[in-house]
């Protein structure tokens, strides 16, 4: 008895050990992977560069924390464009010092507007591309300052630094592919069938309304979650082939659930106004078309989406168009009233357009499994979006901080001076593209304060008994592991980088090693006082995080709709989608100090996509209308429709009350006019087409309409943002 009833117990036994390092593995066991696998790149690293007899190990180390990540496709592309901004930057600082050799003054006028302009580069971007720029200017730095002072070294200095930054490279790139790999590829396919699952959810939990809080930062999280992916789709063009040839499809399927979460956040705020406005039986229409929604995702919930289970979603979506249709045409046979029918047909159209960017998507997911598919020929591209004057603020900070500090050092004539302005360059570099640099610097700054003591302990204390390079390793691993253990985590990222970077400045013995306790103490000396410089000139000169900045978004969301009616401007909807969520997330990062300014902004997002989403479906059924005098360009509900637009550029342009109401009183024209219409319509098509512009436009009113809107007279406000600061 007693053997029969522990036996279970017995066998459950190591299945709930692999259960328990499975989820060890994919929490606390990654970080400490990703630990081991930064201490092996940068020790062989080192050893590498003793063996070469390179005048600066330490740089290549430093390359090494520098593009380490978890993943080896972020490796990969982080590597590729260190190379490339590297390149740049020293071809740059080389043409430089070969013009202003002589005239230091010239010289550091001359470096400071280039490396600005790196730094609002590297703003404008925020992408890898950023991280090039980035590196053009402050590699720069690194080799133009100290060259400056011989100029006859700089071309072997500059040769010196690419075999440094090179040799980090390989090593970190082999060593994140070789020793327990993390794929970015495998994180972005997990990644992609987890979150419909978890949209499914969000739709079966928000469609009877209600949750109103849980509904927008879930909406928050879809927009955050789409940037990232596109963020991880670019690694893995480094890594993996296979995903290199699925690319456009990739960016195809995160284009398509943004219009997926986009189509049914118009359907719920369509279905809320109803409910809010007590239209019951509009309601009771749409019951059965809800249904089978609901039918189709219930599934799905919270489970992942293989590609196996997309193509059976497709071929279902597929076999239920008709069904809906049909419900859709009998339910609306039964309504007689002319504003009920209005409402009825906008929530059938907003309905219908949910469930063809669902089939859309289904479709590109399940494509997945082929090599080479028709739905790769995809020319959309996620369109980054950022605010201009930010940008130049950015560079420009940066440039008046070198050229200050510079002329700081050539007028003390500070044997550490370089070091000040250089280290001063590339921190303020670094944290151009933090929400809140000051505190990046900051932290770097006290992280630089621990690794003085520690770098000062071990130079002076520790190597002079170590003999040979494994005890030197072990000498270095404590400061390595704790440093790499900080950088991994977003909260102390600033302090990890600061000891791994500046430890490496002057605790890794050179080549030529000489053991000067002055000069080390006068260097930490200098970078501790030029990163605190940088937090300071940062918190101070229009840090991003202050509201004047806050405006400015904004202003750019409002602007997505004045893009979309401008003819000389007029953008896809894979770039207004893709652009306007990018603009919310850089937003929602800047102002987190701010619920209130965040939740207004939140606001804008979804007045503008909206708005946005009802322009292009007006924009395509209108180009699918045939050629008639009732629905030529000429014809008074074209005129009308024409001056609506105007109207609605210039509210959005600078929102008001008097705006706002010329545009409801042209929307309103405008429908009146096309009910004539409707009984001149030569065809089936041609009315059905009359009918979807209609419904567009009746959305439209009813999200100006919206009293929690942020176009409602209560709290509409001509600066948008001003009034929540």
């Amino acid at each position: 008895m007693d053997e029969t009833s522990s036996s279970p117990a017995g066998s459950s036994r190591p299945a709930v050990l692999l259960k328990a390092l499975r989820d060890w593995a994919g929490t606390d066991g990654s970080v400490w992977a990703y630990i081991l696998k930064t201490l092996c790149a940068a020790f062989l690293t080192l050893w590498l560069a003793l063996r070469l007899e390179l005048p600066q190990p330490g740089t290549a180390v430093i390359t090494v924390f520098i593009v380490m990540q978890p993943q080896s496709g972020q490796v990969f592309a982080k590597g590729f464009y260190r190379i490339v901004g590297s390149l740049v930057g020293l071809s740059v600082m080389l043409v430089l010092i070969a013009l202003f050799a002589q005239e230091r003054v010239l010289f550091l006028l001359s470096a400071s507007l280039w490396i600005g302009l790196c730094t609002a580069g590297a703003a404008r971007y925020r992408d890898f591309r950023a991280y090039a720029c980035m590196l053009a200017g402050y590699t720069a730095t690194l080799i133009g300052l100290p060259a400056a002072v011989h100029p006859e070294t700089a071309f072997m200095q500059a040769a010196w630094r690419i075999l440094e930054i090179g040799l980090g490279i390989l090593c970190a790139s082999s060593v994140s592919a070789l020793i327990l790999p993390q794929s970015a590829s495998a994180a972005l396919r997990g990644a992609l069938d987890a979150r419909f699952g978890r949209f499914a959810a969000f739709v079966l939990d928000h469609l009877e309304g209600g949750k109103h809080d849980g509904f927008g930062k879930e909406k928050l999280h879809f927009a955050a979650q789409a940037v990232g992916l596109e963020a991880l789709r670019s690694a893995t063009l480094f890594e993996d082939p296979g995903m290199r040839q699925r690319g456009a499809r990739l960016a195809r399927l995160n284009n398509e659930f943004m219009s997926l979460t986009t189509h049914y956040h118009a359907l719920r705020q369509s279905l809320e106004r109803l409910r809010a406005d007590g239209a019951t039986e509009v309601l009771a229409r749409l019951v059965p078309q809800l249904d089978l929604l609901r039918e189709i995702l219930r599934p799905y919930r919270d489970k992942s989406l293989q590609i196996e289970q997309a193509a059976q979603l497709s071929a279902v979506l597929s076999s239920l168009s008709i069904a809906v249709e049909k419900a859709a045409q009998q339910a609306r046979s039964d309504l007689a009233d002319e504003a009920a029918l209005l409402d009825f047909d906008t929530a059938t159209e907003l309905l219908a357009s949910l469930l063809s960017a669902l089939h859309a998507y289904a479709q590109t997911h399940a494509s997945l499994d082929a090599h080479r598919h028709a739905r790769e020929s995809w020319k959309g591209e996620f369109a980054t979006q950022s605010n201009g004057l930010a940008a130049l603020v950015a560079g420009g900070r940066t440039a008046l901080m070198v050229l200050v500090f510079g002329l700081f050092w050539i007028a003390t004539a500070w044997p550490s001076g370089a070091t000040f302005v250089l280290n001063a360059a590339a921190v303020a570099a670094l944290v151009s593209a933090s929400p809140n640099p000051a505190r990046s610097a900051s932290q770097m700054a006290v992280g630089t304060a621990i690794a003085a003591v520690l770098g000062f302990a071990v130079t002076f204390f520790v190597l002079p008994h170590a003999d040979g390079f494994p005890l030197l390793c072990v000498a270095l691993a404590p400061v390595f592991a704790l440093g790499a253990f900080l950088s991994v985590r977003p909260a102390t990222a600033g302090y990890g980088a600061g000891i791994l970077v500046f430890f490496c400045v002057g605790a890794i013995p050179a080549n030529l090693t000489t053991y000067d306790p002055a000069r080390m103490l006068n260097d930490y000396l200098a970078l501790i006082l030029s990163q605190s410089a940088a937090a300071a000139v940062t918190a101070i000169i229009l840090p991003p995080h202050s509201p004047w900045l806050w405006r400015r978004l904004a202003r750019d969301l409002r602007l997505r709709v004045v893009q979309l009616l401008d003819r000389r401007d007029a953008q896809s909807a894979v770039a207004f989608e893709s652009g306007t969520r990018d603009i919310l997330s850089q937003a929602w990062g800047l102002s987190a100090p701010r619920p209130d300014v965040q939740a207004r902004l939140l606001g804008w997002t979804f007045v503008v996509l909206e708005i946005g989403h009802a322009l292009i479906g007006l924009r395509d059924a209108l180009a699918s209308l045939p050629e008639t005098p009732a629905l030529s360009a000429e014809a008074p509900w074209r005129q009308a429709l024409r001056g609506t637009g105007r109207s609605l550029m210039r509210l959005f342009l600078q929102p008001d009350s008097a705006r706002r109401e010329h545009v409801l009183a042209g929307i309103e024209e405008t429908l009146a006019l096309l009910v004539r219409t409707s009984t001149d319509a030569p065809s089936p098509n041609a009315l059905d087409g009359v009918r979807r512009i209609r419904s567009y436009l009746h959305f439209m009113r009813s999200t100006l309409l919206d009293p929690q809107s942020p176009l409602y007279p209560p709290t509409l406000h001509p600066e948008g943002v001003r009034h929540a600061a």
